[in-house]
């Protein structure tokens, strides 16, 4: 049975592993704290995704201030990262996160809902097609170190 938990204390440990398995680059204490940081902030959230008990996912939201690319109203809902363990994929777990956060977008008012993808992860923009995001624009990013 598939059931979704909203963040909490009792569950900050679990988030902070399983977003470390989406952001390879981050450490479970660095993670620990942003969640942290989630949990006291008046807006953002995340949801802990559970299979049978099993933390197999988690989804998590922002309040977008700044521009965002198509975006029609500001502020908007963000999704910050969305994962499920691989053995989990394809399963429709994911949709379900989506689900729960447009039900949050809607509670907290907000009339859209938005992500971003790297360019070359094609099977997160193939995700966000099949959830029904509409693909608004695609951009390169540049750096010139002053030194």
């Amino acid at each position: 049975m598939t059931s979704i938990q909203e963040i909490s204390r009792d569950n900050i440990s679990i988030l902070a592993h399983l977003a470390t398995q989406l952001w390879t680059d981050t450490h479970f204490d660095e993670m620990s704290e942003h969640f942290e940081e989630v949990l006291l902030a008046e807006h953002p959230t995340a949801f802990l995704l559970l299979q049978d008990q099993k933390p197999i996912g988690f989804i998590e939201l922002s309040v977008r201030q700044d521009y965002v690319e198509g975006a029609e109203d500001m502020p908007v809902a963000y999704i910050e990262g969305i994962y499920v363990d691989n053995v989990f994929r394809k399963k429709g777990l994911a949709i379900q996160l989506i689900h729960k956060a447009e039900q949050w977008a809607r509670s907290q008012g907000y009339t859209q809902l938005c992500s971003d993808s790297e360019l070359a992860n094609s099977g997160s923009i193939i995700f966000h097609q099949k959830a029904g995001f509409e693909e608004v624009g695609r951009i390169v990013c540049f750096v010139k170190n002053l030194n």
